[in-house]
């Protein structure tokens, strides 16, 4: 009885973890039970006899968890039975005519040659990518057909009769697959890199927190429980194959919701790898939080502000990429926030180089450069995560919903803004901005050409074509787009502009 037991909680689990698994289950055995009645309706047995065998073991091998996966199995099978069966057919006459001596030996090498061949091309990854079960099947169908011991006619309502069969098998599993709550191999893609985006940018906008805390001072098994929590990254190392398979899938499928036939499912992987490459990262630093030997709070207050801002900068740009994703919309707020790590790895530099380390010890000097060093990686990483993702919405079409949004530096003085639209290749509308002091205004001829930070603030616009209004933000020390700061002989222009 306990084993029965084990069993009904195993059940319930695997139900509970995706109930889509129960439908499957309902699904095949629907199927199964509708090609069944070749063998249960007399007409139809009589018409296809035990070649109706064939439907059911069509249902059994071709019936996969995703439409993509079905199509795929389907037409493979399809394809390679009629095409094998033609050659099969026509292997078996040219033997025929040779003679009942030479027969054999033909029939041998045709044999050897499809085999051979077959079974090297199944090597290449293109095809054993989205083309090795269809290989299997005209491998075995070319085998049976082209070796049996019948007469010609009866090779030719034997191939027939198969061929009906698998046909009629395979239809029904695609019918069924797409029209009974079907799962579709390209959401479930592009749900998994919108959650393995997200769990990465939790990671990093917690890791702050976790690794400058004094943890003698906090409740330990508090502190192991957030850190458990964060450790849910490591589902994203192992992702690859699932990644790949789903990827695969989804080219078979027909257009569903905002997934065109054609869709750059290539993108998706792209982004997927670079997804993979920051969560080694993040594997490495997480080590450093959880490791025996730890560099003293007084150490790591020197570098505090900057490795703050680069952690959680980074992963609010990827968070961005996250709900950017899950929405199918344009952002540009994670460029914004790249920039702003960016901008932190400059004033961590800076720090560096004014000596700020010398009287540290060197193994706390090796873990602190270390743990630094990744993050550095994981800022360049975000940058080309941002980038595939930007492509990604050009290649899928995503909807362009950026709202109208500008930031600014806070300062003393009172900053003045003057934008020009410009077209980019989306034909979205972008604003280049620049912006000078009321202070500095009068000195125009003297600042023109500088870039330096005390002489101008940076600014991000963006302007939607549904709304005129423009909102503003200030937050302390955060540059959000990097811009020259020439040109501001019209900023008394712009600010009379705006008075009206």
């Amino acid at each position: 009885m306990e084993k029965v037991r084990e069993i009904v909680r195993e059940g319930r689990r695997v139900g509970k973890e995706d109930p889509r698994r129960v439908v499957h289950a309902f699904k095949v055995g629907l199927a199964l039970a509708l090609v069944s009645s070749f063998y249960y309706y007399q007409p139809l047995y009589d018409n296809f006899g035990v070649n109706a065998m064939w439907a059911v073991m069509t249902v059994v091998v071709v019936f996969e968890f995703s439409v993509g996966a079905t199509l795929g199995k389907g037409i493979n099978r399809a394809v390679a039975t009629l095409v094998a069966g033609g050659l099969g057919i026509g292997a078996h006459h040219l033997a025929s005519l040779s003679g009942p001596t030479v027969e054999p030996i033909l029939l041998a090498i045709f044999v050897f040659v499809q085999a051979a061949l077959s079974t090297f091309v199944r090597f290449f990854p293109r095809v054993k990518a989205r083309y090795d079960y269809g290989i299997l099947i005209f491998i075995l169908t070319f085998s049976l057909i082209s070796v049996s011991g019948f007469r010609e006619d009866e090779i030719l309502d034997l191939a027939h009769k198969r061929l009906s069969t698998v046909i009629m098998g395979g239809v029904s599993c695609v019918l069924i697959s797409i029209f009974v709550c079907p799962v579709w191999a390209g959401q479930d893609l592009h749900s998994l890199l919108a959650s393995n985006s997200d769990t990465l940018s939790h990671f990093l906008q917690e890791f702050g927190d976790e690794y400058f805390e004094a943890t003698e001072d906090v409740d330990m098994k508090e502190v192991e429980k957030r850190r458990r929590n964060l450790e849910r990254y490591k589902s994203v190392l192992n992702s690859k194959s699932n990644e790949e398979a789903l990827a695969n899938f989804a080219k078979w499928e027909l257009r569903h919701g905002q997934f065109r036939f054609r869709h750059p499912w290539t993108h998706y992987l792209s982004l997927a790898a670079l997804l993979r490459q920051c969560a080694y990262r993040i594997d490495a630093l997480n080590s450093y939080i959880n490791s025996d030997f730890q560099v003293p709070v007084d150490i790591k207050k020197k570098l505090e502000e900057p490795l703050r801002r680069m952690c959680s900068e980074s992963g609010k740009s990827i968070k961005e990429v996250s709900i950017a994703l899950k929405k199918m919309t344009k952002s540009s707020s994670s460029d914004i926030h790249v920039l702003n790590s960016q901008s932190a790895c400059k004033a961590l530099s800076t720090l560096l180089k004014s000596g700020i380390l010398n009287d540290v010890e060197p193994l706390q000097m090796i873990s602190l450069l270390t743990t630094v060093s990744l993050l550095i990686d994981v800022v360049d990483l975000t940058e080309k995560i941002s980038e595939s993702f930007n492509e990604l919405a050009s290649a899928a079409r995503f909807e362009n919903k950026i709202k109208p949004t500008v930031s600014f530096n806070k300062s003393d003085s009172v900053s003045i803004a003057r934008g020009k639209p410009v077209k980019s290749q989306d034909n979205d509308d972008h604003v280049v901005t620049i912006l000078s002091d009321v202070g500095t205004s009068n000195n125009v001829d003297q600042s023109r050409g500088e870039s330096s930070v005390e002489s101008c603030h940076h600014v991000a616009i963006k302007i939607d074509g549904d709304d005129d209004s423009i909102h503003e933000k200030h937050e302390d020390a955060e540059i959000h787009v990097h811009t020259s700061c020439g040109d501001q002989a019209n900023a008394s222009e712009v600010l009379n502009s705006n008075n009206k």
